[in-house]
């Protein structure tokens, strides 16, 4: 499958006006800072999602957005599946920020560390958790290995069965007061 079309920061804000914006990060990074009118779908959701992407899709272009890119490719992969064309965010919100851009952050939002960075810590301190026990326990050894087993799959992949787990937390979820994703499929078929 040929990757997705992409637009720089600049090319996407050149055009964000024509866009309807889809942010497929965990509730709780988009309730922290996400692209102005972006929609929140986290990509676990977006296969319920697909019947309002292809009405919001027929009206006008889609840019869809995560932390880095990585999970915006995998959606824009899942809606080309479906016949729905899709443009990702190089770089993701965390390149927007980067380039001067604004982030929207709904009044006291907490900031929660991007998806990437979470998996890092967790697959790092599990990994020296292995082997740190395995001195005592040397079949705690096998903790550290089977992390980097999971950490090969997940790239050859492009899938993180880890991030899907930490996106569960309470702190990677939206604050009471953010809109749920019925809502949010209501205003897309609209």
């Amino acid at each position: 499958m040929p990757s997705p079309a992409s637009h720089s920061p600049a090319q996407a804000a050149a055009r964000l006006e024509e866009f309807t914006v889809i942010d497929v990060r965990a509730p709780g990074e988009y309730a922290a800072g996400h692209v102005p009118g972006a929609l929140n779908i986290p990509l676990d959701k977006l296969p319920d999602a697909l019947p309002a992407l292809k009405s919001a899709s027929a009206r006008g272009s889609l840019l869809v957005v995560c932390a880095s890119g990585v999970r915006s490719t995998r959606a824009c992969e899942i809606l080309a599946g479906a016949d729905i064309e899709a443009v990702t965010l190089t770089g993701g919100t965390s390149a927007w920020e980067g380039d001067g851009r604004g982030l929207d952050r709904p009044e006291g939002a907490h900031t929660t560390w991007p998806m990437e960075r979470q998996v890092r810590l967790a697959a790092g301190s599990l990994v020296v958790a292995g082997l740190v026990a395995g001195i005592r326990f040397p079949a705690a050894r096998w903790l550290s290995a089977g992390v980097g087993t999971g950490l090969v799959y997940s790239a050859l992949s492009n899938t993180c069965g880890m991030a899907a787990v930490l996106s569960k937390l309470p702190y990677n979820r939206a604050p009471r007061t953010a809109g749920d994703l019925d809502a949010t499929l209501e205003e897309l078929q609209r």
